[in-house]
């Protein structure tokens, strides 16, 4: 396994490495369903996977990576697992941040922050506080977070500021409301590569706005199981892919 993680990390073009790469970690109920155990068992084994990824993310060079840790719709779930996945995150954030300074690794959040429990929130916003000088590599954390009220919030903001007179309807353009978008506010760049994760091909809600240009992996590897040589295959597939941002390839050669 080591000889042929190193193999796929070789045919990585460094020079063409996307800038933020955005993952959608699903599969965690599945792989612990398989193993006989209640969901919490497999996102406590999805820990590892954010790891492996984050190391290898930034041994690459890669300067953003965003994980979609918890949607607005994930409150839905029984109250036994939402309660088990805060308090894992508290722990993680505690255990983590640590390696985080270690390895010059700065974090960062979207969503609405407001709405997680205080001991959640006094974690995540501590371990930003710590990282917020460290400067190899962002991991952005997307917690309680939903497109859909992004997009909207960025809408109303907008309006608030024609009603306000503060601005003209003509001047509401596409730079304007992606700078009142979480990313946009944080000043994240849009993702190149949009990785899922257990096989579902669809974004759940994710960066709807932001990933317009981005290619989109799918894999079925669980996200328990998802190690560094997966993250590379992305690499390598998004590597080969041709982006033509609308244009054609013989426009592209010129």
């Amino acid at each position: 396994m080591q000889a042929v993680r190193m193999e796929l990390k070789s045919a990585i073009i460094l020079e063409k490495l996307p800038r933020h790469v955005a993952v959608i970690m699903d599969g965690n109920g599945r792989w612990a369903k398989q193993h006989g155990k209640p969901r919490v068992f497999g996102h406590r084994n999805g820990v590892q996977a954010v790891r492996d990824i984050t190391e290898a993310a930034a041994e690459l060079g890669i300067e953003y990576l965003t994980l979609y840790a918890f949607s607005t719709e994930n409150w839905n779930r029984p109250k036994i697992e939402v309660g088990a996945l805060m308090r894992l995150l508290v722990e993680t954030l505690h255990k983590e941040v640590k390696t985080l300074m270690k390895n010059n690794i700065r974090l960062m959040a979207i969503g609405d922050l407001s709405q997680l429990p205080d001991a959640t929130r006094r974690a995540l916003l501590q371990g930003i506080e710590t990282t917020k000088n460290n400067s190899r590599m962002t991991l952005v954390l997307a917690l309680n977070y939903s497109a859909r009220r992004e997009i909207l919030q960025a809408a109303r903001l907008l309006a608030e500021q024609v009603q306000a007179g503060e601005l003209k309807p003509e001047e509401v353009s596409e730079e304007r409301f992606a700078a009142r978008l979480n990313t946009g506010m944080n000043q994240i760049p849009d993702p190149e590569l949009l990785i899922r994760s257990s096989g579902e091909q669809r974004i759940s809600n994710f960066l709807l706005w932001q990933i317009a240009y981005a290619e989109l992996y799918f894999t079925p590897v669980l996200w328990p199981e998802f190690r560094k040589e997966h993250l590379y295959q992305a690499i390598i597939d998004f590597q080969q892919r041709e982006r033509r941002f609308g244009k054609t390839s013989e426009q592209l050669a010129q």
